[in-house]
């Protein structure tokens, strides 16, 4: 049952991991042919970081120690391997990230962890990202934002994307009954799904823009850009609530792009 109402970190945390855990072998057999196993896909729209380049020139990730958070099956941190980068990709779900080495893992650093207490020394890594991952299912980003400002060194960049927080509004439909609003953009009340029981099996937290450039400031952080990908012509897939029709007139996805001063 979907509702909205209050959930904690450790509700949200236990929540998710065990959804992510029971719901990751169709989670890879719907998306992994769009994914790729070693494709850097910022979301849905297809942006691909071999074009958009968000974290830096491919100079830059040559050699360079980076942090996946949220990595699912490790795609984005294979492709950064294949680039010259060294990867670590974190995910809280132990069956994602045996999807990981199912795939193949070499080259690629595999962490099972919370992204609220990454388990690295300060300073550690030269970049970090994350593809949907953890941040749209936490209830206190900022701490996540702060654990990746400390696991940076002096110049790092933290790029993350989630789900365009305007969606909120708009039912969660690809077709046209999901192109009228709903509910408040200003409701940050957590969608929940829970069992007969009242207890949680997946948590997901809102998040207006001004809200998620709030958490970056808080952090530490420098916000440099944020990025609204345009749903491109040659994409025709279906994804939930993201689709062709609805991705030609709002956003689905919005990408920041953080640097560690």
């Amino acid at each position: 049952m979907a509702t909205r109402r209050d959930a904690g970190a450790a509700e949200s945390s236990r929540a998710n991991r065990g959804w992510w855990d029971r719901n990751a072998d169709e989670y890879q057999s719907d998306h992994g042919a769009f994914l790729g196993d070693d494709r850097f896909v910022w979301g849905p729209e297809g942006l691909d970081e071999a074009e958009a380049r968000l974290l830096g020139p491919a100079s830059s990730l040559k050699g360079a120690a980076v942090l996946e958070i949220g990595a699912g099956a490790a795609q984005c941190s294979r492709w950064l391997a294949a680039q010259g980068a060294h990867p670590v990709a974190l995910d809280l779900s132990h069956r994602q990230l045996q999807h990981a080495l199912r795939i193949g893992a070499e080259g690629v650093g595999l962490v099972e962890a919370d992204a609220g207490a990454l388990p690295f020394a300060d300073g550690t890594f030269d970049l970090a990202c994350s593809a949907y991952g953890a941040l749209p299912f936490v209830a206190d980003p900022v701490l996540v934002l702060r654990e990746v400002r400390r696991v940076l060194r002096p110049g790092g960049r933290f790029v993350f994307s989630v789900t365009h927080p305007i969606r909120w509004a708009f039912p969660d439909e690809p077709g046209p009954e999901g192109l009228s609003v709903s509910g408040s953009y200003f409701d940050r009340t957590p969608y929940v799904e829970q069992d007969d029981s009242g207890h949680a099996v997946y948590v997901e937290h809102h998040r207006t823009v001004g809200d998620r450039v709030r958490d970056v400031v808080a952090a530490g952080l420098r916000l440099v850009d944020l990025v609204e990908p345009e749903w491109p012509d040659w994409n025709t897939q279906e994804w939930g609530g993201w689709s062709p029709l609805r991705g030609s007139l709002i956003p689905g996805t919005a990408i920041f792009v953080c640097d560690r001063d």
